[in-house]
């Protein structure tokens, strides 16, 4: 455990860091800008595209509808690898419990809400539009939604209202909004250690029991699909911040525990295509990395281009699956298989960059702007 032992200045911490009884955990100097965040973050989303155009179809699966036949007879090694690829969106949580409360820490509740807002919908109002309109054009693949499903998919709760998606990668945004709900009566009451710590063992105690409590509104608020993953990446950062400690080990490792098991029922249930021991293995890496991220042990890597590959991530994410499958099935019987996934990949790169920087970047200037404006008058009584 010595070799986890942190350092401020030139003067060693313990091991593990023992809080005062009564008192709040020491809090670091600042650290930089946490570059190696940004760079996982990427990594996640090409893990997710490649996962979905060359991981979900293998030999013994009779057709399929994007490439004509299965992946695993026209790539074998290029399967084997992406079948794996889906570990993305837990990794995606995991970063967001820790990147959320990164940045809603000393904010107010209606900065919070403009700051989700301003990040989320943006590029998202883009990528339903884009995504309708590819689909429309090159049909055949999945089905397109009637006109009205189309604008109740703008307002990103279609799937609390039984509508299904434009796309089905937004199943994960119905995960993050819950997640925003309830850490909103945190950030409400102003974050701190014991306040965070709290959250997460009334979260994950929720989590454990709503499968077993017949309760729909329980099941739904708690998400315990989604739960563990989520207070990982608050356990991380508290770790960044405060310094580790046994409690917040315990935290993580139950996360870890609890996120193995999840692994498994997925593989069971839908991702038929990898196992349970390299899905684990894959998250356990993930895990360890992050763990040296919030140690400070990645604290070098500060390489400015991560910025903008981490600004890719979100629109890629967004736009990659329906309209990069659907563009598949029209062309692979005339390129190269590993070409053409190559060429997608990065054709939606270079989208997503433009997406960033002229719809994101504007539009979110807009309406902070506009938000911030409401909010100031409704705290000056609307005069």
């Amino acid at each position: 455990m010595t070799g986890l032992a942190l350092t401020r200045g030139a003067q060693p911490l313990p091991p593990l860091a023992v809080l005062p009884p009564t008192g709040t955990p020491h809090v670091r100097e600042r650290r930089p800008r946490l570059y190696a965040v940004d760079g996982i973050r990427l990594l996640a989303a090409l893990m997710v595209a490649l996962h979905h155009y060359a991981g979900t179809y293998r030999v013994d699966r009779p057709g399929n509808p994007i490439w004509g036949r299965p992946v695993s007879e026209i790539m074998p090694t290029v399967f084997h690898v992406a079948s794996y690829g889906w570990i993305g969106v837990e990794i995606f949580f995991v970063i967001s419990g820790f990147v959320i409360c990164m940045s809603c820490w000393g904010r107010t509740p209606h900065q919070f809400f403009v700051s989700r807002v301003i990040r989320l919908y943006p590029a998202y109002w883009f990528a339903v539009l884009f995504t309708t309109g590819v689909l429309a054009a090159v049909p055949g693949v999945w089905e397109r939604l009637r006109a009205r499903d189309v604008l109740l998919n703008l307002t990103m709760l279609q799937s609390g209202s039984g509508v299904r998606n434009v796309d089905g990668v937004y199943w994960t945004l119905w995960s993050e909004l819950r997640f925003y709900l309830l850490f909103l009566v945190v950030v409400a009451t102003g974050l701190t250690y014991r306040k965070v710590v709290l959250f997460c063992c009334v979260w994950g105690a929720a989590a454990m029991l709503a499968p077993v409590s017949g309760l729909p509104l329980l099941v739904l608020l708690a998400n315990p699909e989604g739960a563990w993953y989520f207070i990982a990446g608050l356990a991380l950062y508290l770790m960044h911040r405060f310094g580790q400690d046994l409690l917040l080990w315990g935290i993580l490792g139950t996360a870890w525990l609890m996120g193995q098991r999840e692994l498994g029922m997925r593989v069971d249930q839908v991702e038929h295509v990898s196992s349970w021991r390299g899905a684990v293995l894959i998250f356990t890496l993930f895990l360890l990395l992050m763990v040296a991220v919030a140690l400070g042990r990645t604290d070098r890597v500060r390489w400015r281009w991560l910025v903008t590959a981490g600004s890719l991530t979100y629109p890629l994410y967004l736009m990659h699956y329906a309209a990069g499958t659907a563009i598949i099935s029209r062309l692979h019987d005339e390129l190269d298989a590993r070409l053409l996934v190559a060429a997608l990949i990065a054709g939606f790169l270079l989208l997503s960059w433009a997406v960033h920087r002229f719809v994101e970047r504007p539009l979110a200037g807009a309406v902070k702007r506009g938000l911030e404006g409401a909010f100031a008058r409704a705290r000056s009584g609307g005069g």
